[in-house]
């Protein structure tokens, strides 16, 4: 905005047209970027609540800031759902940067929820907008089951186009050798192709394009992490272009004509209109009042309803321009109001989950998916004081089996050290092993010992662990808990899905007359382990 006719760079950009182009090559390559960084165990807990959300809640949204805005503006009614539709799905790329950037941890259910949400809500959002501008364009009347029967279309070409996509992408990138630099190119010039082939041909490209993503991503492809650094950058990249050429495109000046309409259509989006839809869309899921409040307040806008905007504009509607001036003031209302207090409302709200022990870097080695069989170099940093380096680790170098954990070096100060049984690890060491990745959390924690004991353990997930099928009865007789009413057969993962619901997630948590039990690990949908804090009966 500063760059354009009325800041101090004077320049004059009033294509719409290729702003909304650029947008959407933009949005396509930002979502591609998100689905692979999803992973696809959050759809066991995630799926349907984002279906609901990503359909039923826009339409809910779509009506309701519908009708508040066509009152509040004193224009037809059509007028304002097309408004609510150009607002009514939130924005991938601002979610998927301030939740994975915001310093916050949360749990798999939340987590999972706003991002699948974020990636599948655009498909119901253009449907809505082009339906309506089609019906401001002509007297031709749209029936409901033609709308349904185009949605269906939309999302059945867009996902099955999306998955087969992805499953050749995949197959390409373990056959096709490339210097490495090169596929992450090759993986954004598919993307783009399969976004511009599913739309022409009727399905939902940005739907394709990040399930497109997500297969890649979860393929457990050998160059996947040089990779995701050349598509994080080109992601931010796409978003910076894509931001510069619309606000190039918007008049600040115009913006205050209904500068108090477009704070009070705000306002009404996110303190009635997003948490309303929330409420009614998650009401058949297991989500608790905290994590149901804070998918609404993360409801974030960004540019995927600017670029809608521009829909109306390219059709030569009239009122277009002040679609699109309320749009871009709403979308900047929320960034800056939501997107400020994402870490702190987590924070108020009581939803953060501690960040597991987890490597800094991670090469894969040998990918033989045949045969289940991986090996990877990571580097982890030590975060604890005096901490010996288990035995069997150190007898293994060099050994030429990696059967078990085996170091390779240990960095201290830039300079490599000589490891022996009585070597001592101190705060700031790096240490370099191969590893099976299914033994990676493992061998995370011994060199995480005190950020495990002092935060995870203590006070969050407790003082103890205990496993998912401990039976509840001997729990109450080692720690004083009434007995009445307990099954010999209950156990404790039984317990928290009876006050929780089936669909469990790490950060779950119960009281237990005076213990807290906390879900501490989850493996293939069953809890593992859970963690056990000792409390007043009074707190």
């Amino acid at each position: 905005m500063l760059a354009g006719e009325e800041g101090i760079g004077r320049l004059d950009f009033d294509n719409s047209n290729l702003a909304f182009f650029v947008g959407n090559l933009a949005l396509a390559v930002i979502l591609l970027d998100g689905g692979m960084r999803t992973k696809t165990s959050t759809f066991r807990v995630a799926l349907w609540p984002s279906l609901s959300l990503a359909t039923l809640g826009v339409v809910l949204t779509t009506a309701s800031v519908g009708v508040f805005a066509a009152w509040l503006l004193g224009v037809p009614l059509i007028y304002g759902l097309l408004l609510g539709a150009t607002v009514g799905s939130t924005d991938a790329a601002a979610v998927f940067n301030l939740l994975r950037n915001s310093g916050v941890k949360l749990n798999e259910r939340v987590g999972g929820t706003l991002e699948i949400e974020s990636g599948a809500n655009d498909p119901m959002a253009i449907l809505l907008v082009v339906m309506l501008t089609g019906l401001l364009q002509s007297a031709d009347h749209i029936s409901v089951l033609s709308f349904l029967g185009q949605m269906l279309q939309q999302f059945a070409i867009g996902s099955i186009a999306g998955v087969l996509g992805g499953k050749l992408l995949l197959a390409v990138l373990k056959k096709v050798p490339l210097v490495e630099g090169l596929y992450a190119l090759l993986i954004i010039s598919f993307g783009l192709a399969v976004f511009s082939g599913v739309n022409i041909i009727g399905g939902s490209g940005f739907l394709a394009v990040y399930l497109v993503g997500l297969t890649v991503g979860n393929g457990r492809v050998k160059q996947l992490e040089a990779v995701s650094q050349v598509m994080d950058g080109l992601a931010w990249l796409a978003q910076a272009g894509m931001f510069l050429l619309l606000g190039l495109l918007v008049t600040p000046s115009s913006l205050l004509t209904h500068g108090l309409e477009a704070v009070a259509i705000a306002a009404f989006l996110i303190f009635i209109a997003r948490p309303l839809a929330v409420m009614i869309c998650l009401l058949p899921f297991d989500f608790r009042w905290p994590e149901r409040l804070y998918i609404s307040w993360v409801g974030l806008r960004g540019a995927v309803p600017i670029v809608l905007a521009l829909y109306p504009i390219i059709a030569g509607l009239s009122n277009s321009n002040l679609l699109f001036e309320i749009t871009f003031t709403v979308v900047l209302i929320s960034l800056l109001l939501q997107g400020s207090t994402v870490p702190l409302v987590a924070r108020w709200l009581n939803i953060i989950v501690p960040a597991a022990p987890a490597p800094t870097t991670r090469f894969s080695l040998v990918d033989n998916t045949a045969s289940h069989y991986s090996l990877e170099l990571y580097e982890f940093l030590v975060q604890a004081e005096k901490v010996k380096i288990p035995a069997a680790i150190v007898q293994n170098v060099p050994s030429k089996t990696v059967s078990t954990p085996q170091l390779v070096s240990l960095v201290r100060d830039h300079q490599p050290i000589i490891v022996n049984e009585e070597t001592i690890l101190t705060t700031g060491d790096r240490i370099w092993m191969l590893l099976h990745p299914e033994d990676v959390e493992d061998v995370a924690v011994i060199f995480s010992q005190e950020a495990s004991s002092s935060f995870l353990l203590q006070n969050f997930f407790g003082e103890f662990s205990i496993r998912g099928d401990a039976p509840l009865l001997d729990l109450a007789k080692a720690y004083g808990v009434p007995i009445d009413g307990l099954d010999p057969q209950d156990t404790a993962e039984q317990l928290l899905q009876r006050q929780i619901g089936k669909t469990l997630v790490v950060g779950d948590r119960v009281r237990f007359g005076s213990l807290r039990l906390t879900v501490r690990e989850m493996k293939e949908g069953k809890v593992e382990a859970i963690g056990l804090k000792l409390q007043d009966k009074s707190h």
